[in-house]
């Protein structure tokens, strides 16, 4: 598996987010393959829905916008294929919410995205304790199923968490929604990882908030990896291509430094 083996060779990752058919899908198409090219290490494929509770301004805007461009599961679907092809050894995580997969149906959903070159889901408002089912299907065809830990999580949560997580936990910087931030509060942070490291073993990247070099140096002398979301989907939105290759190129750097 793409992302079991990636979290092998032991190095930080740069998780990168953007938005199917935002702000339309050949832009899209363009901005992933960006993504891909100037150093992301785990592409998140943003799958458009109507209530994204987890989603700060920017994101929101980006799932309105795509889905008045007409974007289905089918476009999402066909642009990971076309991806895949190009970029067959990176893994693909699906950020979709729990509604466009019960209403496809598990099986149906996930038997599609294995199709399509997807390696698992992330599914923001799916908690552990619902996700039997989905869990249940997703190991049977090999896909990994990510939830998220926060600054809340109890240490009993992060074991829970932990415990039903494949390959990695995505642990949310900050309670709230996405979104850059000028600051990280690093402090608190730095005390729940520490719990979590008592507790899980397994790799845990930080998201919610991330836009900058520096914080990203910050975070992971602490984590395994950082997402960046808002911050590129806002130059992809914009179709401020250069400035997307550039900021892409210089949190990539941070990382190995």
């Amino acid at each position: 598996m793409r992302l079991e083996s990636f979290w092998k060779e032991n190095k930080k990752a740069l998780l990168s987010y953007m938005m199917v058919g935002y702000p339309d899908y050949k832009a899209s198409l363009e901005a992933f393959r960006i993504l891909l090219k100037e150093g992301t290490d785990i592409l998140e494929i943003g799958f458009p829905f109507s209530d994204p509770v987890a989603d700060g301004p920017t994101i929101q805007y980006a799932h309105e916008i795509a889905l008045r461009n007409g974007i289905k599961s089918e476009h999402v679907f066909e642009l990971s294929s076309t991806l895949r092809k190009e970029f067959p050894e990176r893994p693909f995580l699906l950020m979709t919410y729990y509604n466009p997969i019960f209403k496809m149906g598990h099986e149906n959903f996930c038997k599609r995205a294995k199709e399509a070159g997807i390696d698992g889901f992330i599914v923001p408002d799916l908690p552990p304790e619902e996700g039997g089912e989905l869990k249940k299907v997703c190991s049977s065809l090999g896909l990994s199923l990510v939830f998220l830990a926060s600054p809340t999580s109890t240490e009993r949560r992060l074991r829970l968490i932990c415990e039903n997580s494949d390959h990695m936990v995505y642990f949310v910087s900050l309670t709230g929604t996405t979104g850059a931030r000028e600051s990280i509060p690093l402090e608190r942070l730095r005390e729940k990882l520490n719990i979590y490291r008592h507790v899980c073993k397994k790799p845990v990247v930080v998201g919610f908030g991330i836009s900058k070099a520096e914080q990203t140096r910050e975070v992971t002398k602490l984590a395994d990896g950082v997402v960046v979301g808002s911050h590129f989907v806002k130059l992809s939105g914009d179709k401020n291509f250069e400035e997307l290759k550039r900021s892409v190129r210089e949190i990539k750097q941070a990382l190995v430094e």
